[in-house]
């Protein structure tokens, strides 16, 4: 796909943003997002995997030293038996259905699956266009810094187009899905990201942040969600 031309005002702004992250100094609006978008602690133990030892540790193998033999043990003296006791009574157990466990964690204001590290993001983009609007660059500059972040850099993320009802759905989808590829593409053309680590999926008007009757105007609902997809 060949990358726009980003107006003066927008370079502007994103090379002011690129040297505060050459300063580490990140605002607070990308420090919210590098939070939100850290991965959540059911990521983190489905990601953990077992390290196998190397075939070459440079370990000693231990040297088996065989086992002195038994003392021979003393003619046992027949005792009377003890009379029997009563059991005690048995405890139920408790079946595994009925162990409460902790729901997994879902992001607040996003339609994420649950226990998966999102952020919601509004973006104006022209009205039945995937142009970005400059106030939609601005909101995406904050993102752009957090994907590109060191404590994020080793994530990969879902680029998710959002619409509301207002239109039909087909047209919902296709305009959906060149939203999300038009901010991928920002995010791209102004932030050292790896092409890799962004997909692109439009959802059009088929997970509503703010469930709406059918043509309902509703900005809430016009947004890109963005997913961490681990490593």
């Amino acid at each position: 796909m060949t990358r726009h031309i980003l107006p003066a005002a927008t370079a502007m702004l994103l090379l002011a943003g690129t040297a505060a992250m050459a300063q580490g100094n990140l605002d607070t609006q990308t420090r919210d997002l590098i939070e939100r978008l850290s991965p959540t602690p059911e990521q983190t133990q489905q990601m953990r995997g077992i390290r196998m030892p190397a075939a070459d540790s440079g370990t000693v193998a231990p040297v088996l030293v065989p086992a002195a033999p038994a003392a021979a043990s003393p003619v046992p003296v027949p005792m009377p038996a003890a009379p029997p006791m009563a059991a005690p009574p048995a405890t139920p157990a408790l079946a595994p259905a009925q162990i409460p466990l902790p729901p997994p964690r879902v992001a607040a204001g996003t339609t994420a699956p649950a226990g998966m590290a999102a952020a919601s993001i509004t973006v104006n983009f022209t009205p039945g266009s995937h142009a970005l609007s400059p106030q939609a660059v601005a909101g995406l500059a904050a993102l752009g810094r957090a994907l590109a972040s060191s404590e994020l850099s080793a994530f990969r993320f879902r680029i998710e187009g959002h619409t509301d009802t207002m239109g039909d759905a087909a047209s919902n989808m296709a305009l959906s899905q060149r939203r999300a590829e038009a901010v991928r593409e920002f995010l791209l053309s102004g932030f050292p990201i790896a092409p890799f680590r962004l997909i692109a999926v439009g959802f059009g008007e088929g997970q509503l942040l703010v469930p709406t009757a059918d043509q309902r105007d509703e900005p809430r609902n016009r947004r890109v969600q963005v997913v961490n997809l681990g490593g």
